[in-house]
């Protein structure tokens, strides 16, 4: 998402922020191929703090991160810190797809109504942003949901205790024939309350950030680059907007992980819990609290914070600079984009 423009408060002149790419305006096709190749490079580089948030959010007793690190990397090896990519990745194309078509269509339909109310544009911006992420985030969640559930298991293999995987094929057919579809989607309740809420947050306190971060150093950031138009005002060169927007991001994320943490951590005690393979059914949302509280008191709800927000600040810079440059390689008429 990009600002049409924003007033620097320090100074006269307008900073001439590029358009936004809308829904319409893109090459759906070259959208879809090229956002499965670069937001899989994307997951690849970001997953191995995944995996510590993971191990840390299971473990019975505080352990640092870094210990858990080189606990992996001791007696699991570098294939350690990947366990259970293969999985997420496969389910990473389908989910992001769903992802990516709620956000763009609910953005545009939700800003063309509420542009129709009266609202000024930073309050549409921020509307339509929160509508779109929490859209986007509850159609990811269909296919994100069974992808957690088995990747979380064979991530947690090796930390003891538990059903052991081959493989993610065979972590499926286990969950399947011991807890049926239901025990593929453990957790979903809990996910769409984090995910949902968090990718609505997100998007809006994204919107409000970059009017932040133009207002307050945006002119300082695009002085080396700036470029005198008409009407007096500055247009920013590329590397200064992608600079706001990956700032704004990692704002947005740090924001989005500390509201949210204790429910991924009850989500993913959820979901990786053996439930009736064992023998017992597996634990409910009260049973999993409360198993938190007594292993080292709410505090325990925030292991594995640093990982996650690491991980989220890394992974909003990293997927809004990736978004959009996406949607510029994918704008029908390039030359209306610059």
């Amino acid at each position: 998402m990009s600002l049409s423009a924003a007033e620097e408060e320090s100074a006269e002149e307008e900073i001439h922020i590029p358009a936004d790419i809308e829904w319409k305006m893109l090459d759906k096709s070259k959208f879809f191929f090229l956002g499965a190749a670069l937001f899989s490079g994307v997951s690849a580089a970001l997953y191995p703090m995944v995996m510590l948030k993971t191990r840390q959010q299971v473990s019975q007793s505080r352990v640092s991160c870094v210990r858990t690190g080189v606990w992996i990397m001791r007696y699991e090896g570098l294939r350690g810190l990947y366990r259970g990519f293969g999985t997420s990745l496969t389910g990473t194309i389908p989910a992001r797809a769903l992802y990516m078509t709620a956000l763009e269509v609910t953005k545009s339909n939700v800003g063309t109504t509420v542009t129709r109310l009266g609202l000024p544009e930073p309050s549409v911006a921020a509307v339509a942003n929160a509508a779109a992420g929490l859209s986007a985030a509850m159609a990811a969640q269909v296919v994100w949901t069974p992808v957690d559930v088995i990747s979380q298991r064979l991530m947690t293999q090796g930390s003891g205790g538990g059903c052991k995987y081959a493989s993610g094929v065979d972590a499926f057919g286990k969950i399947l024939r011991t807890d049926g579809i239901r025990g593929l989607y453990r957790g979903f309740g809990i996910s769409i309350l984090t995910y949902a809420p968090s990718n609505a947050v997100w998007w809006a306190s994204y919107s409000m950030a970059q009017r932040v971060v133009w207002n307050g150093v945006g002119c300082m950031l695009c002085r080396n680059g700036e470029e005198r138009i008409e009407n007096g005002g500055l247009r920013p060169d590329a590397k200064a907007v992608m600079a706001v927007q990956g700032v704004s991001a990692a704002m947005a994320g740090g924001v989005s992980a500390l509201i949210t943490m204790p429910l991924d951590t009850i989500k993913t005690r959820l979901q990786v819990m053996d439930g009736e393979e064992n023998g017992r059914k597996g634990p409910s949302f009260g049973q999993t609290v409360r198993s938190l509280v007594r292993e080292g008191g709410w505090t325990a709800c925030y292991r594995g914070l640093g990982p996650r927000c690491a991980s989220m600040s890394v992974s909003a810079t990293t997927m809004i600079t990736t978004y959009e440059f996406l949607k510029r390689l994918s704008a029908k008429n390039q030359g209306a984009l610059t």
